[in-house]
């Protein structure tokens, strides 16, 4: 029998996803996989039910419905502090996934190396290996979350592009803009493409700011921007996704695009033109509302004496569990599902060195849920060894 493909050897299923399973069938409060267990606005429903009932139920423009890139353009346009063209410069993908794996496949090429800051979100490695590419692993600083710029430079010599996650899964790290500022001159010096992934840029907690690579000087030209409306809207499973680029890049994105998907699902699209539509007002209070979403969790960790990192962007946290006896965090998140109710992400699997200490919990989830989650989490050091 002919051997299946040697590069899915060096990875394996989704870790976020796997737990997410064993929450099912464990009954463990899910605080693994990063969505809402509450409901989109209202408005978005609304105009969902009536994008069902229309007759947007074939295929859109490939790399987008026009209302849908109008829409876009102009709301990212007003955040990005850029003029962007929606002929030109967007692709629509389905979900941030998709639009990841397009931006990585129009400017790697089998054999080139990409540069990936550690912790990572667990898709850039897969995403270069299935490109055939390598990738190369910068470290953050485990106290500071900061990166060695020489180390950063060493890195890139010889790579194709660099991926940045900012606000990044799963430390919550928010860029600086000087950090963005050292980035974008590595990538000048070496010249890389830059490939960044934003889809929490409306989740960044005071005083932190978010700052966009490709709006730096000189990066637009070599930035593919990714971004999503799940998180933004609550509305993961719908799946609409984006790049941002300059139009000789996107025009070779719309055709791996077109190979990969086709498009993202047309009614979706029509209904999602609301939401990008919402006033300022909506992104103030999203903010707002994660903020005392951050507070809830974090303040119940604190009472219950468990070691976490304060997340400065996202939905997502980190927690010690050094003091545990466990040399597998895998382990630990299984028991922490079956023993104490509670669903984590273990975070060995964001890691390129060897951390087993550590476990990713969100807090993307109705107040009662946390609470409920808390309660069990009192149960945790029954868990030590």
């Amino acid at each position: 029998m002919p051997q299946p493909s040697a590069r899915t050897a060096g990875f394996t299923d989704s870790v976020i996803r796997r737990m997410t399973r064993v929450c099912l069938e464990t009954g463990a409060v899910n605080l693994s996989q990063g969505f809402p267990d509450f409901d989109p606005p209202a408005a978005l429903i609304e105009t969902l039910k009536q994008a069902a009932g229309g007759t947007e139920h074939h295929y859109a423009i490939t790399w987008g419905a026009q209302t849908f890139r109008e829409a876009l353009a102009a709301k990212q346009s007003r955040f990005m502090g850029i003029d962007l063209d929606p002929e030109q410069h967007i692709v629509v993908t389905c979900g941030s996934t998709e639009a990841m794996m397009a931006a990585m496949m129009t400017v790697v090429d089998p054999g080139d190396k990409v540069v990936v800051f550690s912790p990572f979100y667990e898709n850039y490695g897969a995403d270069a290996i299935l490109s055939g590419a390598e990738p190369v692993y910068v470290p953050l600083d485990p106290h500071t979350d900061q990166f060695d710029p020489d180390q950063l430079d060493k890195a890139a010599r010889g790579a194709k592009a660099i991926i940045v996650c900012n606000p990044s899964n799963p430390t919550g790290k928010v860029f600086t803009p000087q950090e963005l500022q050292t980035i974008a001159q590595v990538a000048h010096r070496h010249d890389l493409f830059a490939i960044t992934d934003e889809v929490y840029e409306h989740i960044v907690f005071p005083p932190h700011r978010h700052t966009y690579l490709a709006t730096l000087p000189g990066m637009w030209d070599r930035t593919l921007t990714c971004g999503s409306l799940s998180k933004t809207y609550s509305i993961t499973g719908w799946r609409l996704g984006y790049v941002i680029a300059p139009r000789h890049l996107t025009e070779i994105t719309r055709k791996v695009h077109d190979f990969l998907t086709v498009g993202a699902p047309a009614p979706l699209q029509e209904a999602a033109v609301t939401a990008l539509r919402f006033p300022p007002a909506y992104y103030q209070q999203l903010l707002a509302t994660y903020n005392a979403k951050r507070d809830l969790l974090l303040d119940g960790l604190d009472r219950l004496g468990i070691t976490h990192n304060t997340p400065q962007g996202a939905y997502y946290v980190l927690v010690d569990i050094s003091g545990y006896g466990y040399q597998d965090d895998l382990e630990f998140c299984e028991d922490l599902a079956a023993k104490v109710g509670v669903g984590a992400v273990p975070g060995s699997s964001f890691f390129r060195e060897p951390v087993n200490h550590l476990i990713r919990l969100h807090f993307a989830k109705r107040d009662e849920t946390l609470h409920a989650a808390l309660e069990r989490l009192a149960d945790m050091p029954t868990l030590r060894r």
